[in-house]
């Protein structure tokens, strides 16, 4: 005779309990459904392993055999469950990480993992530039916006894009641009590695500005749009917490920037340590809450 176990783990459950509602609560079943699933083991086992009434639940003889074999291999399991999380948050080793340099979301994140795994050791290599995952010695790359990666895994987290940003202040002093082309008369931060003018794709328009200032850090092009004499341009979850605080305004937001992507970059799963394949799974699970874009 076969029986569903799910069925079987919520008679438990009421027989533990004393009612219907505490094995709901228990198990974030909904009461009917608990009181469903134990009407068809009954009927499938062709006896009543409860008596019911308006005020208490007993079990029947029936329902006693049953529970005492059952119940034995429902507290085995849960067991077994207990110490596989134990294992996992004993997990112990070295995890060699490259981020890009100054990718502050991705601290958060570190800090939440090794809370949760604090026997794993992270050695993290901070670049831009393209890596070898097996020659640099990586286990797991994050990387943002193209990738330009021919073998193993590019696993993506997120979509999100640039927005324009600058202080309420900034505005109030050089005024709003209404349109991409107005930028060519305010002072702008913008990212860049080369000496050329850069160009800005906003919508279907492109607009090539000469900023005041160019760099490679977007931490310091925050810095300076918040002295209040920049528009700069920005990732969107390195600022959505300071457009709400109205600290930053989105300018042109009417305007959007081309979509890029956060990816994890890693060797074919099958060639992953556990514990790589545990900070793969995490962020995976987790980035949302940290890369809000």
């Amino acid at each position: 005779m076969k029986m569903d176990l799910n069925s079987v783990e919520l008679f438990v459950r009421v027989a533990q309990k004393g009612s219907f509602s505490a094995a709901s609560r228990f198990t974030g079943v909904p009461v009917a459904t608990v009181s469903r699933r134990v009407n068809e083991l009954e009927r499938s086992l062709g006896v009543r392993l409860l008596e019911r009434s308006t005020r208490h639940l007993r079990l029947t003889g029936a329902g006693t055999t049953l529970y005492d074999f059952v119940s034995r291999g429902l507290e085995e399991m849960d067991a077994g469950l207990l110490a596989l999380q134990n294992r996992e948050s004993e997990l112990k080793g070295t995890l060699r990480l490259s981020l890009p340099p100054n990718f502050e979301p991705w601290w958060a994140l570190l800090k939440d993992f090794q809370e949760k795994y604090p026997l794993i050791e992270l050695d993290i290599y901070a670049t831009e530039r393209k890596i070898d995952l097996i020659e640099d010695g990586i286990d797991v790359a994050l990387r943002i916006g193209g990738i330009d990666y021919l073998s193993g895994v590019a696993r993506k987290l997120i979509d999100y894009r640039h927005v324009l940003v600058a202080t309420p202040q900034f505005i109030d002093t050089f005024g709003t641009p209404r349109s991409p082309q107005d930028l060519l008369n305010f002072p702008c931060v913008a990212w860049s590695k080369k000496a050329s003018p850069v160009e800005w794709v906003l919508g279907e328009e492109k607009v090539t500005i000469t900023p005041a200032v160019k760099a490679n850090d977007y931490p310091h092009m925050r810095y300076l749009a918040l002295q209040n004499i920049y528009i700069t341009e920005q990732p969107a979850f390195l600022v959505n917490d300071l457009i709400t605080d109205k600290r930053l305004l989105h300018i042109l937001p009417e305007y959007t920037f081309p979509q890029y992507s956060v990816n994890l970059l890693y060797q074919s799963r099958h060639q992953l340590s556990h514990i790589a394949r545990v900070y793969i799974d995490f962020c995976i699970t987790n980035s949302d809450r940290y890369l809000q874009a």
